[in-house]
């Protein structure tokens, strides 16, 4: 696999105001997006359209500004905050000679970065074909001189040498190890469901501060940086909680706003696991400006995986960077509907045992009305 040097691709960076209203947190994000994949911003180029351009997403006259600031940084490769349709992309390529890589491969690309079980690195690899796949029709000619790096990580240069028989050969071989592993986690799912135990997934935006939390929960030591997609391989542990006995907890991937198909296709089975949950605590960053924008991008991908059913506590962390005290908020009916707290300091955490409690008490009271 393709080992990028220690200081990083040196980028420049374009996003483009469509009206969406949230453009300066968008780009924030977009920064810590190219961050976790270790590339070097030169420059960041930005303007207002209103809709993209059908042969080059940016215009002409934008475009030539990006390859002034390529030309003038003697940039690597151009990261678009945006998806581009295949087309574009090649034009873009063409025009300002060197590698350019929207939003989607650049997220794919971390995700390699991040995996380390084997199933995680195979749904990464899987999502990285069925992306890349669709951009066949371009070929691979004009990336044969590259050497590797954002956006071909993972498959890498294999992918460059093959045709889409071998590409089609190699998704059905991923596809088939991964449903092996979905089987035989259904297998331990109905195991855990015979003994009745509550299950309990975390979601929330990725760097939300889920791990965080499952590790001032479970004293697990499960990996937290704040990093985005610091998380990717589920991580379970059962955790004892007084007066209810036993519940599973496991904590999962962070979504994120625009979450390529290709990977939630990929991480399906490992996301049904939060389908299948009894409660999701959605852990949302309350200090972040973003915050609605976010929730409402997280319950997206909860419809998409078909756990948009599933009920909810909505956990407000990172209290201590707010005005609010940690606490308990319950619904009309009295159930408890979000607690406040601050995962970091543990400020908060002994209220959510309590919840937790609480529910773990009404399913084993009625396990079959709870299920």
């Amino acid at each position: 696999m393709f080992e990028r040097p220690a200081s990083g691709e040196s980028a420049v960076l374009v996003q483009l105001d469509f009206g969406e209203g949230d453009f300066a947190e968008r780009l924030s994000e977009f920064k810590l997006l190219v961050a976790s994949a270790h590339a070097k911003p030169l420059a960041v180029i930005s303007g207002k359209r209103s809709r993209p351009d059908p042969a080059l997403f940016a215009g002409k006259g934008k475009v030539a500004e990006i390859g002034e600031a390529v030309r003038l940084h003697a940039a690597d490769l151009v990261l678009f905050n945006h998806e581009l349709a295949p087309g574009q992309q090649r034009n873009l390529e063409r025009i300002l000679e060197c590698r350019v890589v929207d939003r989607s491969s650049l997220i794919l690309d971390i995700f390699a970065l991040r995996a380390k079980s084997h199933e995680g690195k195979l749904q990464v690899e899987l999502a990285q074909l069925q992306h890349l796949a669709t951009r066949l029709v371009r070929g691979w000619t004009h990336l044969e001189r590259q050497k590797g790096g954002i956006g071909l990580r993972g498959p890498g240069e294999k992918q460059l040498e093959t045709d889409r028989r071998l590409l089609g050969k190699r998704v059905a071989l991923l596809k088939d190890r991964l449903k092996q592993m979905a089987r035989q986690r259904v297998v331990r799912r109905r195991a855990r469901t015979r003994g009745e135990v509550l299950a309990i997934s975390l979601v929330g935006y990725t760097n939300a501060g889920k791990s965080t939390l499952f590790n001032a929960l479970t004293k697990a030591g499960a990996y937290a940086a704040d990093k985005l997609f610091a998380t990717l391989d589920t991580t379970s542990r059962r955790l004892f909680v007084e007066g209810a006995g036993p519940i599973v907890i496991s904590d999962t991937v962070g979504f994120i706003r625009d979450l390529p198909h290709a990977l939630v296709a990929a991480f399906q089975a490992t996301l049904e696991e939060t389908a299948q949950a009894d409660l999701l605590l959605h852990v949302v960053d309350s200090a972040s400006p973003d915050r609605d924008q976010q929730m409402t991008a997280v319950a997206a991908v909860l419809k998409e995986i078909g756990a948009s059913d599933v009920a909810q506590i909505v956990v407000w962390n990172k209290a201590d960077l707010t005005a609010a005290s940690p606490g308990i908020e319950r619904d009309d009916c009295g159930n408890i509907s979000s607690v406040r707290l601050s995962a970091q300091t543990g400020a908060g955490v002994a209220l959510l045992r309590e919840a937790l409690a609480e529910v773990a008490g009404r399913h084993n009271e009625f396990p079959a009305a709870a299920a």
